[in-house]
Order: C-alpha cells, then structure tokens, then sequence
C-alpha cells in the first residue's frame, strides 16, 4: 500500500485443469506478481491444512487483479489472494462484501498491518459489510470513530486457516 494510503482491489480466480497460476492482468505489477508468487507458494506448502486432500499442484488457476482506486499495483495482497485461491480449489465462494487485508510472506507469516484505520475508513466508504483482518492490528483500532465502527463488522484472524474458515461464504 502506497505511502500509507488504503487502495481497494478485487482478485478474480478460476481454476481449472493444468497446473500453476498464470496471472491474466498484462503487463502484470510486480508487486501484484509477487503477491500471487507468495500465495502459491503458501497454498502448496499448506493445502492438507488449507484444502484438505485437493491437491493444488494438479489444478492451473487463472488471477485478474482489479483495481478499484487509481494506484493498481497490488502490494501486499498475498492473503487475499491466498484466500481467493483456497476458494476457486474448494469451489467455495468468500463472502460477499468482505475485504480481506493481509500481506503475506513465503513463509507462511503475516506482515504487519500499520493503517488499519485508514483501511476500515476506505472499506466503509466502498462498501464493504466486513472486513477480515489480522488480529495484530486490533490495537490501532481503538482510535477509530464510533461511527466507523458502527457501519462494518471487523473479524481478525491468526493464521491463514483461521482466515480462510472465516472468509468462506456458508
């Protein structure tokens, strides 16, 4: 996220027979490219705990990023794409009107998020019902207005399985 700034994305995934995940935005970001590198990367090295006995490896996933603000580079989505992965496998939709936040590193980890408020104000304004955040940034919400607080339901998350189980639409 640019300079502190939240930007809002849609990440789009089919999956079908083949293998790899082939990225449909041209030229892709690089930022956005990494992202989705580190989503793969995690699905593969966690789909017995993620997707139970699918076999990632054997599925070829097509990802469009859209841009829904003017910078369109996609940092720090490797989450939501990991979870928008995890969804087109499972042949599960996520749930409508929830972002998810969350940068995600090849080890599996979760990056810090440092604008949280700015994120749940962005969310609101675009309309969002929810928002699935990691739970290392519940502190910075204890500034955020009461009006804000309000108009979404903020769900934090430890891990990407807890992520996942929340964002699957029931």
């Amino acid at each position: 996220m640019a300079q502190g700034k939240a930007i809002c994305f849609s990440i789009e995934v089919t999956e079908g027979p083949g293998s790899g995940v082939r990225i449909l935005n041209r030229p892709a970001p690089p930022p956005f490219a990494e992202s989705v590198k580190y989503a793969e990367q995690n699905l593969y090295a966690r789909a017995a705990e993620l997707v139970g006995d699918r076999n990632p490896r054997e599925h070829e996933f097509s990802v469009q990023l859209r841009a829904f603000d003017a910078p369109k580079n996609g940092h720090s989505l490797g989450m939501p794409a990991l979870m928008a992965l995890c969804g087109a496998l499972i042949g599960k939709s996520l749930q409508g009107g929830l972002v998810i936040v969350g940068a995600l590193n090849l080890g599996g980890s979760i990056d810090p998020l440092y604008n949280a408020i700015d994120v749940v104000e962005l969310a609101v304004e675009k309309g969002a019902s929810g928002i699935l955040m990691p739970v290392s940034a519940r502190k910075q919400l204890f500034d955020l207005s009461d009006e804000m607080a309000t108009k979404v339901n903020i769900i934090f998350y430890t891990e990407a399985k807890d992520a996942l189980l929340k964002a699957v639409a029931d």
